[in-house]
């Protein structure tokens, strides 16, 4: 990989980290216990239940998109040589995968 795609990616994946930071903040907010006399009634304090569960799940997803970012960025800043390249085969990750995903260290075969 030339040092135009290592900038590329570890701005890609420096704006990535920022987002899903972001992200959690405002999902961690969301996610705080919801009281009980926040409802109007028993059905609505089960629509905030079960939409606080999808949110909880979002955050967890989140949280470890953000590890994964995080390691791939480190992978990119301590051996760029690995970065882009399948932990499973060793072959190279097509540059459409990094685009969706780069904090992938697998290609679409081993996904």
């Amino acid at each position: 990989m030339n040092i135009e795609k290592r900038i590329y990616y570890k701005n890609m994946l420096e704006d990535e980290i920022e987002e899903v930071q972001f992200e959690i903040i405002e999902l961690e907010d969301i996610c705080k216990p919801i009281p009980p006399d926040d409802a109007y009634g028993r059905i609505s304090r089960m629509d905030a239940i079960n939409q606080k569960s999808r949110n909880v799940a979002l955050l967890n997803n989140a949280k470890i998109k953000l590890e994964n970012l995080i390691k791939a960025l480190g992978i990119l800043n301590d051996h760029p040589e690995n970065y882009g390249i399948c932990v499973e085969c060793k072959k190279i990750i097509s540059e459409e995968r990094l685009r969706f995903l780069p904090e992938t260290n697998k290609c679409k075969l081993h996904a």
